[in-house]
Order: structure tokens, then C-alpha cells, then sequence
């Protein structure tokens, strides 16, 4: 996005190179530098830690459910992919099955051990780090931002400890991020084709504004939030902010090209398409996932219409075939379990926290923890990088003030993203909740401050020029261009600044984020705060 269709109503015109670098090989090479960064820190001591050879922590739900995906309940011992889980000891799936059988493709090649459990998601955790420096680029235009994106993404605390944990959260991440990476992509995609149109002085040919052809990369990300869905059923909050989101952007886009009669031609034009795109689509594809479920015989609840019919009978749906009345009641069921999970129904667990605590990282969680208490340590504690979560606030407020007061459409991205993971926990504040539920709020804080910071160094190192030398919008003529110049290489210096502190923070905490062996003082050393103990 570029800054004069970002925070103006000018219309601008198309470049035959819109959308792409005049320097690649730097960002690739950024890229590449990153991704070999990301790779080397999600991949080494994967295997550690364990209890006693068995999963940590919540690791203890879904490995065993991966496992049995991949053995398949039906295959005779044989290896097969898209099995079943019934989870025996607890009675009740409470997860769609993706992440399940993504899982299930690291044991597939390196077996029931810890690299086989968390392969998958290590490689993924991965992508995220690249999908957050890449996105972060294309709202801003500007490599350096991308970069000091992608630096945070690689020294996070909570993505290092879910992108190498064998549980569910990492992977919705990656397809949410997958999501906004490609939303992005439609927006700049629909830039470019209403700027071809305005060229050619074709705006007002219709008061509704032109029709866009059918928009491939929205529907790319329908699938990818679909995905999300079939994850997690918190990928519905995703579906929901995203799909109000696009459609505004549209109406936005519409108005400032010129268009007679922009919202009729957005509710005409742009909102069946977007309900096509960013709703049926993601239901397709969760429903998809539950392909092995549907072709199994001893799946959980199964075969619950025949064994509960006057129940699922009172429901008026006989019409049904028994096989999706069956899923409609395994889906009443974990609805259930979900609501009653709360406080005021007792339960309750020492490293719970809520929605507030996330904003800071105020209340940490712990993973795993072994050895003596006092000469040595294990632990694994699920924290935020403290350089980074400590200013997720004023963050937030800047973006909220920069994107309604200022019009700077790039942070709707930070803004919508992180309100579609936070707000809707907040309806219902006596569930249990945990830290992990955070994750999904980090790419959306990194995005943000890399954006900050990005302002700050007068978004340097642009892909068109080594720096960027634009003149100040006060005022013209060699003086500004100097101001401009001085204050952009002062906040560089500060933002170089900050991210070396980010990485010394990250390493200053990497014991406790992989269970390397400390002492007793160097544990305390790094309790902060009284809710990290």
C-alpha cells in the first residue's frame, strides 16, 4: 500500500511495476537471512524438553490424538494419514482435527518422539516469522520495517515457546497470518486494477463503480481462515472482524475513487462476493477437515443419532442423514463443554490468567518444570519478550489514534487483527483462560510497533532507494529535506537501538524458554514480576 492511497483521497495511478520491488535481491536476501535465523533457533534442542520421554504440559492431549490420527483406528497397525482420535481418557475431542493431522505428517517420518511431535509446527512457526516480516513490508513499503518485523518475530518469547510446543495454538497463527498476507495482497491487487480504470477516465461509466473480476487472493485467504477454523473455533472471531474489514475497505475504496453511489455499489458488488470468499469458503474448508471423521465408523459420537434418537429427535432435523445429525451432536457437545468450562464452575489452575494480564504479559505459564529447586532448574515458562509486550499499550492507543485521527489505513491491519484475538474473550471473562491464547495477539503487536518504528526512522530503506529522503509535509525546500534526513537517521539509531535490546532480552530469557539447566539465582534473576512465579 502505498502512502497516497494509505492516508489520502487522492487516486493514484498505476505503475507497470505496482505491488513489487525495484530491489528484490535485498528483501530476499532479508528473507533468507531470516528464515535460516528462524530455522536455526526453532529447530536446535527441539527434542528437549520431555517428561520422562513423554509430552509437557497440554503437549499430553494432542500427541497421543496425533499419534492415533496417523496409526489410524480402522488401519490395522498400518500408517495411515487422516485417522481418527478418540481421546479414551477424556471422553471428548474438544478441537477440530487440522492441526491434528498436520502433526501427525512429523511422526510419519520421524515417529512418537519429541522431533515427530513438533516438527511440523517448528517449520511453521517459521513461516510465521517470514509471513509477519513480509506483511509488515507491504503495509509499510519499506524493507527496514520488514526486517525489524521479522527480528521481533524471531525473538518473541511466546512465539519461540508455542512454535516449538506440540500444541494447537502455533498452528492457527500461521493460518491467520497466512490470512492477512493475502488479504493484503487482494487490497493491493484491487488498488491496481481501480487505478487502471481511473486512468482511462472510466470511474463514472457506472454509479456503482466498476465490477473487479473474481478476486483470487481473498479467495486464497478464505481458505486459509477456514484452516484457522479448523484448528480452533476461535477462527470464527478471524472470519468475522476480516470479513467486516474487507468489505469497509472496499466501501473506502469505492468513495475515494469517486464513485457515484459507493455503498450501494459496495452492497451490490463487493458484500455477496466477500460473504462468498471470507464465509462459505472457510466452512468448506473446516468441513473438509472432518473428511476421516465422516468416513470412520468409531469416531467420537459417531453414530450418536441412533444411540440418542429421542434426543437429537427433538431437535425437528430427521431430514438429516443420521452421519450429519451425529456431527451436529458432537458439535452441541464441545459447545457445551467449552461454556461450562469457567471459574464459578470450579475450575481453576494456578497459571490461568485473562484477557488484561495478555496485553502485558503480566501472568506467565508454565510448561515444564524439573530438577532440585535449589541447585538446579528445568523450566519452560511461557513469557513474552518484555521489550515487546511492555508496549503493546501505548502501541495500541498510537494505532487507534493514527488510524481514526490520521486516516492511516496500514494500521487497520495491527488494530483489526489484534481486537479480533483480544475483544471476544472479554465477553466472557469467567472461562479459563491461559497465556497461550496470546499468541495470536503477537504478530498483530510485532506488526505494530514495527510500523511505530518504521515512522520514527522515516521509513527507511524503502524498495526503491537505499533511504528515504521524502520532504517533510510541513514544508518544502532544502531545510525540511535536511530536518527530514537528520531526524530519519536519529530514529534509526534509536530503533536499531531497541532491537538490540529485544535480542538481548531474548536471550537474557532464552534458559527458561527451552529448559536449559540454571541455578536457583539465576532463575530468580529473571522473575520480574510477581505473576511470572
Amino acid at each position: 500500500m502505498t502512502e497516497t492511497s494509505a492516508t489520502t483521497g487522492t487516486a493514484p495511478r498505476p505503475a507497470p511495476t505496482a505491488g513489487r520491488s525495484h530491489r528484490p535481491r535485498r528483501w530476499w536476501s532479508i528473507l533468507a537471512a531470516l528464515g535460516v535465523l528462524g530455522l536455526l533457533s526453532r529447530l536446535l534442542w527441539l527434542w528437549h524438553p520431555t517428561d520422562a520421554g513423554t509430552p509437557v504440559f497440554d503437549e499430553k492431549h494432542y500427541v497421543p490424538q496425533s499419534w492415533q490420527v496417523l496409526r489410524g483406528t480402522e488401519g490395522g497397525g498400518r500408517l495411515v494419514i487422516g485417522g481418527i482420535e478418540d481421546n479414551p481418557g477424556y471422553g471428548l475431542v474438544v478441537h477440530p482435527p487440522l492441526a491434528k493431522h498436520l502433526e501427525a505428517l512429523g511422526m510419519a517420518v520421524f515417529g512418537n518422539n519429541p522431533w515427530g511431535w513438533r516438527v511440523i509446527v517448528a517449520l511453521l512457526a517459521v513461516g510465521v516469522i517470514l509471513l509477519i516480516a513480509a506483511t509488515a513490508r507491504r503495509l509499510s513499503g519499506s524493507d527496514w520495517v520488514g526486517l525489524t518485523a521479522g527480528v521481533m518475530a524471531l525473538c518473541d518469547g511466546i512465539l519461540f515457546v508455542t512454535g516449538r510446543s506440540a500444541m494447537l495454538d502455533h498452528f492457527q497463527v500461521f493460518f491467520v497470518v497466512l490470512a492477512v498476507y493475502l488479504l493484503l495482497r487482494d487490497h493491493a491487487q484491487m488498488e491496481y486494477r481501480f487505478a487502471l480504470v481511473a486512468a482511462d477516465g472510466r470511474t463514472g461509466d457506472h454509479a456503482l463503480g466498476p465490477r473487479l473480476g473474481y478476486r483470487w487472493w481473498r479467495f486464497a485467504a478464505g481458505v486459509a481462515l477456514g484452516c484457522a477454523l479448523a484448528v480452533k473455533w476461535s477462527g470464527l472471531y478471524y472470519m468475522a472482524f476480516f470479513g467486516v474489514a474487507v468489505v469497509a475497505v472496499d466501501w473506502w475504496r469505492r468513495r475515494r475513487f469517486g464513485v457515484t453511489r459507493p455503498f450501494v455499489g459496495t452492497l451490490l458488488r463487493d458484500c455477496v462476493p466477500a460473504f462468498a470468499s471470507l464465509v462459505l469458503v472457510p466452512v468448506g474448508a473446516y468441513l473438509l477437515s472432518w473428511r476421516s471423521w465422516f468416513a470412520s465408523e468409531t469416531g467420537v459420537f459417531r453414530h450418536e443419532a441412533a444411540a440418542d434418537s429421542d434426543r437429537i429427535s427433538a431437535w425437528g432435523l430427521d431430514v438429516l442423514p443420521d452421519s450429519w445429525l451425529s456431527f451436529l451432536y458432537y458439535h452441541v457437545s464441545v459447545l457445551g463443554f467449552h461454556s461450562e468450562l469457567t471459574n464459578s464452575n470450579g475450575h481453576h489452575h494456578p497459571w490461568e490468567s485473562k484477557p488484561w494480564d495478555w496485553l502485558a504479559s503480566t501472568r506467565a505459564l508454565l510448561y515444564h518444570s524439573a530438577g532440585d529447586d535449589n541447585d538446579h532448574r528445568e523450566v519452560v515458562l511461557l513469557v513474552g519478550t518484555p521489550a515487546i509486550w511492555w508496549l503493546s499499550v501505548p502501541v495500541l492507543l498510537w494505532g487507534i489514534w493514527r488510524l481514526i485521527g490520521r486516516r492511516d489505513m496500514r494500521w487497520l491491519v495491527p488494530v483489526i487483527g489484534y481486537a479480533a484475538g483480544f475483544l471476544p474473550w472479554l465477553l466472557n471473562v469467567d472461562r479459563q483462560m491461559y497465556l497461550f491464547y496470546a499468541t495470536n495477539l503477537a504478530p498483530f503487536l510485532i506488526i505494530g510497533i514495527a510500523l511505530a518504528l518504521g515512522q520514527v526512522s522515516g521509513w527507511a530503506l524503502r524498495p526503491d532507494e537505499p533511504v528515504s529522503r521524502r520532504r517533510d509535509a510541513s514544508g518544502v525546500g532544502l531545510g525540511a529535506e535536511i530536518r527530514s534526513l537528520v531526524a530519519g537517521k536519529t530514529g534509526m539509531l534509536l530503533t536499531v537501538g531497541y532491537l538490540v535490546l529485544v535480542v538481548w532480552m531474548f536471550l537474557f530469557f532464552l534458559p527458561i524458554y527451552t529448559g536449559m539447566p540454571i541455578s536457583d539465582e539465576q532463575w530468580q534473576l529473571r522473575m520480574w514480576l510477581p505473576g511470572w512465579t
